[in-house]
C-alpha cells in the first residue's frame, strides 16, 4: 500500500515515514518468441541468440550441434536474398479511457472485464459461500481468497499437470495478499479494549488473509473461472511453517521459541509485489513486515544490544506505532496483545522476556523481510524464505534475461522513502535441465550468489555495489554498525547498503525487465518534503514541486513519483556498471512543464506509478499501475499500457524546482517523451483502490488485474450504515467492499492493448 491518504483508523506506513538517515546521495528481439517462452522464459536481448542455440546443443557453449562432414565442393552462388520485410512496429490498439471518481471498472470500448476471484471466496468444496458480513467461521479463511490481492503469475499448465509457459486455457494463478482492512472483516470492525484484542477469532481470521493464494483457473469459451475443488488450491498465510535458507539461516540472529536451531519460521506476511524463477516457482516479497512486530522501547531497549537497537531504528520495529505514528511500538494490528493468547499471538511480541532465544520471540522480526519460494505445483512442498537476497522491505524480485550458461539475477527495490535498489547474481551458471526442478532448483540458485545496491552518478552512469563482509565500508569497524559475519550482512542488508554508499531513491517499489532490450524499470512511487526537501535532489531523483490539488491543498516533495530505467553495461547482468535515465514522469497534465517533463495530457497523465509488468506474449508492451493519494481528488487509480524505447533515447536536462520563494536547479537525463502513441490510460478502478498485481494468460488474450481495497478509507463510525460505505465494489448494492481479481479479455479473441 502506498497512497498518501488513510483514515484515522488505518496504519501510517513505516514506508511513508522512512528510516534511513544516513547521509548516502539521493540517485536484437527475442528469437523465436513462443519457443523461448516455452523453454527459455525471460531471454533478454543481445543474449537470446546465444542461449537459444546453447539451449538447442549448439552455439555458443563450446559444443557442435551436428556431426562434422568433409567438406563439399562448393556450389555456384545463388542470387541474393529477397530482404525480408520489416516487422511492423507495435501499436497500442485501443481509445484511452477517461479519468473517472466513479465506483466502476472501466476499461475501452472493445474489452470486457470480469470478476474472478474476490476476499473470502472458498477454494474448497466444504467451504460455504462468503457472507461478506464479518460473520463466516474464522477456521475457514484458511481455505478462503485472503484479502488485498496484489502482485501475482499466471503459470499455465498442460495435460500432465506440468508447467507450459505458453498455456492458454488452464493453469495456476498465484496471488499475493498484501494487508486487511479490518472494518470490513468482523461484524462491527477490530474489537480493540484498552489498548488489547479482546476476540481470538477475529484475530485468527487475519491470519489467515494475509499471505498468498494458489488457485487453478480455466478458460471455457470465452469465460474465466476459478476451480474451486481443484487439488492444487492453496492457502499460505501466517501460520504456514516456513524453511530458512541461504547464510541467515541456522544463525544465532534467526533462533526462535519456534526453532532453537533458526532452521525454520511460521508465516509470510505483507506480501505485495512478486517474482518468478525460470524452474517454475513463485516468488513472494515481504514488504511492510516491521510494523507488525510488538516492541515497547521503554522496557525492551534495557535488554538489547547497541547492535540490535540499530538493528531496530534502522527497520522501525519499535518506537513507531504503524496507527498514528506514536513512539509505542504496539504492533500494527496488535496481535501480540491477545489476552491468554497462545503461541500464535506471543510471538508477535518482539521483546526479550525468557532467558535465551529459545524462549522468546527476540529474533522473530528476523525471521521476516525475505524473498519467499512457493512451488505452486506441489501443493505439498514447504516454502523457502532465501535469505541470501537479503531482509528489506521487498517490494518484488523481477527475474532478469536467462541465459543457459550464464548467472541468474534477481531486481528488487525497498519499498521506502529514502531506500535502494538492489540486484541478486547466482553463483550456479543456469541450466535449463533444471526447469520443472522444483524447491532443489531454488537451492542451486537462490541460495548463494552476490548481493548488489545501486548507486547512480550524476553523469547518466551507475555502480553496483557489492554487499559483502570486508569490502565497501561493511566492517566491523563502520561506525552505525558494527559487522560480524556473512549472516549479519544479509539480515541488516539496509546497514550494508548504507555503508557501501548507495543512492537513496523516491521510494523503489516494482522492477521490470524489458524482454525485448534487457534493460530494468524500477516505479519510484513518490516522496514528500521532509524526505527529500528541494536542497537534497539529486540526478535520478530530481523534481521537487508542490503539487496542489484541486481544493488547493499542498503537496510537496516529488508527489507524482517517476520511473527509473536502466542498462547492465554490455547488456551483462552480472556487469557492475551500468547507463541510466528517468523513463517518465508521473504529473497531472495541467502542471507546468518543469513538473510535466514527460509531457503527459489527458490521456495518459497519472501519479504514483507502483506496479510494472512486462507482457511475454507480446513483448515491449509496458503495464503500469497507480497506487495513489495525490491525484485522487481527480481520478481513481489506473491501468497504463505503454511502448516505452531505450535508455539514452532522450537527453540530458536541466530543470528548474521551486519552494515557495526558494528555487534551485537540477540536471538529470530523461527518456523521449511518450506521446499517446507510446502511453495510453487502459483502465480506472473503484473508488478508494489501488491497482496492483497484473498476469497474462499463455497466449496473452486474457489479463488479470487486482483491485485492492475499494473504499478502505470509510471510517469505523459509517460500518452500521451501508449508505456511508465509500465504496460497494464488486458486488454493488449496500455490499460491503471486497479486494478482488478481475480477468481482462477483448472481445474479438485478440492480444489485450494491441
Amino acid at each position: 500500500m502506498t497512497a498518501n491518504t488513510r483514515s484515522d483508523d488505518r496504519p501510517v506506513e513505516i514506508e511513508d515515514i522512512g528510516t534511513n538517515t544516513t547521509s548516502n546521495p539521493s540517485f536484437t528481439d527475442l528469437i523465436a518468441s513462443r519457443l523461448s517462452r516455452r523453454h527459455l522464459f525471460g531471454l533478454g536481448v543481445g543474449t537470446a541468440g546465444t542461449a537459444l542455440l546453447q539451449a538447442c546443443g549448439g552455439g555458443g557453449g563450446g559444443g557442435t550441434a551436428f556431426p562434422v562432414l568433409p567438406p563439399a565442393p562448393a556450389p555456384a552462388p545463388a542470387p541474393a536474398p529477397t530482404p525480408a520485410p520489416s516487422p511492423a512496429p507495435m501499436k497500442l490498439g485501443f481509445n484511452a479511457v477517461a479519468k473517472s471518481l466513479a465506483d466502476v471498472v472501466t476499461v475501452p470500448a472493445g474489452y470486457t472485464a470480469s470478476v474472478l476471484y474476490r476476499l473470502g471466496d472458498p477454494i474448497a468444496t466444504s467451504v460455504a459461500a462468503y457472507r461478506n458480513d464479518g460473520t463466516d467461521a474464522a477456521d475457514t479463511y484458511d481455505r478462503r481468497a485472503g484479502d488485498h490481492h496484489d502482485g501475482m503469475t499466471y503459470f499455465g499448465m498442460n495435460a500432465s499437470n506440468k508447467w507450459d509457459a505458453t498455456g492458454a486455457s488452464r493453469g495456476l494463478l498465484v496471488m499475493n495478499h498484501e494487508a486487511i482492512t479490518p472494518l470490513f472483516l468482523h461484524p462491527a470492525g477490530q474489537t480493540i479494549v484498552s489498548g488489547a484484542r479482546t476476540v481470538a477469532d477475529e484475530v485468527l481470521r487475519e491470519f489467515y488473509l494475509h499471505g498468498v493464494s494458489v488457485i487453478e483457473v480455466n478458460k471455457s469459451g470465452s469465460t474465466w473461472s476459478y476451480k474451486q475443488d481443484s487439488s492444487f488450491n492453496r492457502r499460505v498465510h501466517t501460520l504456514t511453517e516456513m524453511t530458512l535458507s541461504g547464510p541467515a539461516a541456522k544463525t544465532d540472529y534467526v533462533k526462535t521459541k519456534y526453532s532453537a536451531d533458526g532452521s525454520k519460521t511460521r508465516g509470510t506476511l505483507n506480501n505485495c509485489a512478486n517474482g518468478t524463477t525460470p524452474w517454475g516457482t513463485y516468488l513472494t516479497c515481504e514488504e511492510n513486515w516491521a510494523g507488525y512486530f510488538r516492541r515497547i522501547t521503554g522496557t525492551d531497549d534495557t535488554n538489547r544490544t547497541a547492535k540490535e537497537l540499530a538493528s531496530f531504528k534502522r527497520y522501525g520495529i519499535g518506537g513507531i506505532d504503524s496507527k498514528t505514528g506514536a513512539e509505542t511500538g504496539t504492533g500494527r494490528e496488535l496481535w501480540a496483545t491477545v489476552a491468554g493468547g497462545d503461541d500464535i499471538h506471543a510471538r508477535w511480541n518482539t521483546e526479550v522476556l525468557g532467558a535465551t532465544a529459545a524462549d522468546d520471540y527476540r529474533n522473530g522480526s528476523n525471521t521476516y523481510g525475505w524473498v519467499v519460494e512457493i512451488d505452486p505445483f506441489t501443493p505439498s512442498s514447504t516454502p523457502k524464505k532465501r535469505t541470501a537476497l537479503g531482509r528489506f522491505g521487498h517490494e518484488g524480485a523481477c527475474l532478469g534475461p536467462v541465459v543457459v550458461g550464464k548467472p541468474l539475477v534477481w531486481y528488487m527495490g525497498d519499498d521506502s522513502r529514502n531506500e535502494y535498489i538492489y540486484k541478486f547474481v547466482s553463483t550456479k551458471n543456469w541450466d535449463a535441465a533444471d526447469i520443472g526442478g522444483g524447491m532443489a532448483a531454488g537451492d542451486k540458485y537462490m541460495d548463494d550468489g552476490k548481493l548488489y545496491v545501486a548507486k547512480f552518478k550524476a553523469d547518466g552512469t551507475g555502480d553496483w555495489l557489492e554487499l559483502k563482509l570486508g569490502i565497501n565500508n561493511i566492517t566491523a569497524s563502520y561506525s552505525a554498525y558494527a559487522f560480524a559475519d556473512a549472516a549479519d550482512v544479509v539480515v541488516n542488508a539496509r546497514h550494508a547498503a548504507d555503508a557501501a554508499g548507495a543512492t537513496k531513491m523516491d521510494r523503489p517499489e516494482w522492477t521490470a525487465v524489458n524482454p525485448k532490450t534487457g534493460e530494468v524499470y524500477v516505479t519510484l512511487t513518490n516522496t514528500n518534503a521532509n524526505s527529500r526537501p528541494i536542497g537534497k535532489t539529486d540526478a535520478a531523483n530530481p523534481r521537487f514541486y508542490n503539487d496542489k490539488t484541486t481544493t488547493g491543498a499542498d503537496q510537496k516533495g516529488n508527489p507524482n513519483g517517476h520511473i527509473v530505467r536502466f542498462a547492465d553495461t554490455n547488456g551483462d547482468p552480472t556487469a557492475v556498471t551500468f547507463k541510466w535515465d528517468v523513463y517518465l514522469f508521473g504529473a497531472r497534465s495541467t502542471a507546468s512543464a518543469d513538473v510535466n517533463l514527460s509531457a503527459l495530457g489527458a490521456d495518459n497523465d497519472f501519479s504514483s506509478p507502483d506496479g510494472m509488468w512486462f507482457s511475454q506474449a507480446a513483448p515491449g508492451l509496458l503495464w503500469l499501475e497507480t497506487d495513489d493519494g495525490a491525484y485522487t481528488d481527480v481520478t481513481n487509480c489506473m491501468l497504463l499500457a505503454a511502448l516505452p524505447g531505450k535508455v539514452g533515447d532522450g537527453g540530458a536536462k536541466t530543470i528548474t524546482n521551486v519552494d515557495g520563494s526558494t528555487t534551485a536547479t537540477q540536471a538529470t537525463f530523461i527518456g523521449k517523451a511518450p506521446g499517446t502513441d507510446g502511453l495510453r490510460r487502459f483502465l480506472v478502478g473503484p473508488i478508494d483502490c489501488e491497482i496492483t498485481g497484473i498476469a497474462e494468460s499463455g497466449d496473452g488474450r486474457a489479463l488479470f488485474v487486482n483491485i485492492q481495497h475499494p473504499g478502505e478509507n470509510t471510517a469505523s463510525t459509517n460500518i452500521s450504515d451501508p449508505t456511508k460505505f465509500l465504496s460497494h465494489w464488486p458486488d454493488g448494492g449496500n455490499a460491503r467492499p471486497r479486494s478482488a481479481t478481475i480477468v481482462i479479455t477483448k472481445n474479438d479473441g485478440g492480444l489485450i492493448g494491441l
